[in-house]
């Protein structure tokens, strides 16, 4: 989701609409012959906000989902495999779900690492795969002319079905794992969100976090990644999201490319209900530095909600909305307290948390946890004013253009789209919902949502507030 060639596409024809206009009355030399462009004359005053997204849909043989959506702007294929395979599902064995995930292009039965390595290289496609607490996807991106496309597909679905999970490699990443875990030691942020999830999950499988723990780390065997594989990496377990120049039938071909040596499989368990919090922890872990970093919230949202759009509204008012937001103007703006200060809605499987978070200086952790929770409670019992949703709707509105305007962009959408069954048309809706909010929807979906009363405090630095 990081590739910007179609926000450059966006951008650039913007910039030469602006060269031709402003460039008549002020700008010398080439840029006023913009002005005479008859290419200028045909773009509308008031063009389309968004890019339409026509999403197909289609099951494989053997049962996995896909969504394609067809781009002819740019000769790629971007795919994106997403199974119900992530940190939730690990059990006792935290970080298995990331390990295996890690490792699955570290050989097969007829390639070596090298060679998977090699193959993608001289398609010039781009694999990548990774682990999230409800997901672990796996992405490929490829020219879509045939002579590229398929010798990057048969490794791709080799990678996908008959990982061996070499020992050698199996004890590199351990160690790599071992460091990274040094690293997030000492880091006050890190610190903070691991006691955060544990907090505010308790027994629930996304109390732990999806890399692991030393202890849990050192339990996992060659024996336990290839169990996990077998169970999860299933076609019946997995969402196929796809955009690209490709024709319909070309799609169905890939996606059964891809998925047809995995075997059918079933769809991972419905993972437990979040209980909500009976009352407000706080929590302090002592660190050595002259910054304390804060993180609080309550069990959020779920994907699929229909409160959603009223939540992203008012969290671009409470503290979304970068220095326009309420969390930003009282501590940062008029106390000085904090450099940044930020909120949001994680949707999840189940209820993702709501979360706040900022760092002070340690002496100041009091008065800014004491401001934080009194902004929150303010807006949680009133709401916001008619104009402040006017503007925050305006800004999501704006933004979102550049939310759709690449392949790799909307690929993600469409993984998300899959995994979580939101609607067909959940792209082509979403203007539309968001300038419906008004605000008591927003006062009354926050109040359904966050209880001030009762959240969880975390605090990591020197000296308890």
């Amino acid at each position: 989701m990081k590739v910007f060639l179609g926000v450059v596409l966006v951008l650039g024809m913007s910039g030469v609409a602006r060269a031709g206009h402003e460039g008549a009355v002020v700008a010398p030399g080439p840029v006023t012959s913009l002005g005479r462009l008859e290419s200028l004359q045909q773009i509308p005053a008031n063009p389309e906000l968004r890019r339409a997204v026509p999403i197909q849909h289609w099951a494989t043989k053997n049962g996995a989902r896909v969504y394609f959506v067809a781009a002819r702007e740019l000769p790629m294929v971007d795919l994106r495999l997403v199974f119900d395979a992530g940190g939730a599902r690990d059990g006792a064995l935290g970080g298995l779900a990331s390990t295996v995930s890690h490792m699955l292009d570290e050989g097969t039965l007829t390639r070596d690492t090298s060679a998977i390595a090699n193959a993608f290289e001289m398609a010039g496609a781009s694999y990548s795969a990774s682990s999230h607490r409800d997901m672990a996807v796996v992405e490929l991106r490829v020219l879509s002319d045939a002579a590229f496309r398929d010798p990057a597909l048969e490794v791709f679905a080799d990678v996908l079905a008959h990982p061996q999970f070499p020992e050698a490699a199996f004890a590199r990443i351990r160690q790599d794992n071992e460091i990274g875990l040094q690293q997030k030691e000492q880091s006050p942020s890190a610190l903070a969100s691991l006691n955060f999830y544990k907090a505010l999950y308790g027994a629930h499988p996304y109390a732990q976090p999806p890399t692991g723990t030393r202890q849990t780390l050192a339990k996992i065997r060659r024996e336990d990644l290839q169990a996990f594989h077998q169970r999860f990496y299933v076609a019946r377990n997995l969402t196929i999201a796809m955009v690209g120049a490709l024709s319909r039938e070309e799609a169905e071909a890939v996606a059964e490319r891809v998925s047809r040596e995995l075997p059918a499989g079933a769809p991972a368990e419905t993972l437990p209900a979040v209980v909500p919090l009976a009352k407000a922890r706080q929590l302090h872990q002592e660190f050595p530095s002259q910054q304390t970093h804060i993180m609080l919230g309550v069990p959020g949202i779920r994907y699929g909600d229909p409160d959603n759009y009223a939540l992203t509204v008012g969290n671009e008012i409470l503290g979304g909305g970068a220095f326009t937001s309420q969390l930003m103007t009282e501590i940062r703006q008029k106390r000085g307290l904090t450099y940044g200060v930020y909120s949001g809605f994680s949707p999840m499987r189940v209820e993702g948390p709501f979360t706040i978070t900022l760092s002070t200086r340690s002496d100041q952790t009091a008065e800014a946890l004491k401001i934080t929770r009194q902004v929150l409670s303010d807006f949680v019992r009133r709401g916001p004013d008619a104009d402040a949703v006017r503007e925050a709707k305006a800004n999501i509105v704006r933004g979102f253009p550049l939310s759709t305007s690449s392949n790799a962009s909307i690929v993600g959408y469409l993984g998300a789209i899959g995994f979580y069954q939101l609607p067909l048309d959940y792209l082509d809706q979403y203007v539309a919902r968001i300038q419906a909010v008004t605000p008591e929807e927003v006062r009354s979906a926050m109040q359904r949502h966050i209880n001030p009363d009762r959240m969880v405090v975390v605090t990591v630095g020197k000296g308890k507030p």
